[in-house]
C-alpha cells in the first residue's frame, strides 16, 4: 500500500517526501482534533469498578 502511495505522488523523491510528511502531519492533525474527541466517550476508559469501600485501612 505504501509502494503504492510514494508512486503516485507527483515530483522527485524529496517532494514526495515531503509531501508524504504533509500528509502524515495531516492525518495525526484529523485523528486529533476529530476523530479521537468523538470517540472517547465510547471507550470504557473511565469506567470504574474499585469502590471507596473496598478499601484497605489507613
Amino acid at each position: 500500500m505504501y509502494g503504492w502511495i510514494w508512486r503516485h505522488l507527483p515530483g522527485n523523491a524529496w517532494m514526495r517526501a515531503l509531501i508524504s510528511l504533509v500528509l502524515v502531519l495531516a492525518i495525526v492533525f484529523v485523528l486529533f482534533q476529530y476523530v479521537f474527541p468523538w470517540a472517547e466517550p465510547l471507550l470504557p476508559f473511565n469506567d470504574v469498578t474499585v469502590d471507596e469501600g473496598m478499601a484497605g485501612p489507613r
